[in-house]
């Protein structure tokens, strides 16, 4: 049996983390979800806690034939030991699954295999485009599986990152270029 872990801050978790996940299930027998940063919520880069973002995942992959297993994994600001803190909060994994360079180096250097995945229409799935479609209510919903548009519906998603959007910027654009 094979586990995979696959890390993300899933502000909020879109259909290219989706694609992701579809084609990890398809190396893997079991996968464990890091919800990074998972300390932060109610801000324009962090808007939804925790607990939405393991909902919004967990909803969305229950049609998959994967076990699954979402884990909080709290903001750290120590690289050395980083690795050693994912694996205190994870069930053990084989391999990790990640495109951040920081993150790819970290694994590495801790001896555990990191495999990569394409990119599916980076310039549009991305947490940064979707929610500022969300604050400027812009189409967002197609970017996003049917149930995380439920889970941020359920608890005024939008509303949420509207108001904070105006609070961060200050009058600034608050998603610049």
């Amino acid at each position: 049996m094979t586990r995979g872990f696959y890390i993300g801050r899933f502000q909020p978790y879109h259909n290219g983390h989706h694609r992701v996940v579809e084609q990890i299930a398809t190396e893997v027998d079991e996968l464990v979800v890091g919800i990074g940063s998972a300390g932060d919520s109610h801000t324009v880069r962090n808007p939804f806690t925790a607990g939405e973002r393991i909902m919004m995942i967990t909803k969305s992959l229950v049609d998959f034939d994967l076990v699954t297993y979402a884990v909080p994994i709290e903001d750290l600001d120590r690289n050395a030991v980083w690795v050693s803190h994912v694996q205190s909060m994870s069930p053990r994994f084989d391999v990790a699954y990640s495109n951040n360079p920081l993150v790819i180096r970290l694994f590495n250097e801790a001896g555990i295999e990191v495999r990569q995945s394409p990119m599916f229409d980076r310039g549009v799935l991305e947490g940064t485009e979707i929610r500022r479609r969300m604050a400027e209510d812009d189409d967002w919903e197609s970017l996003v599986p049917g149930t995380v548009a439920n889970v941020i519906k359920e608890i005024d998603g939008i509303e949420r990152i509207q108001k904070v959007s105006d609070s961060d910027s200050n009058g600034e654009d608050p998603y610049p270029a």
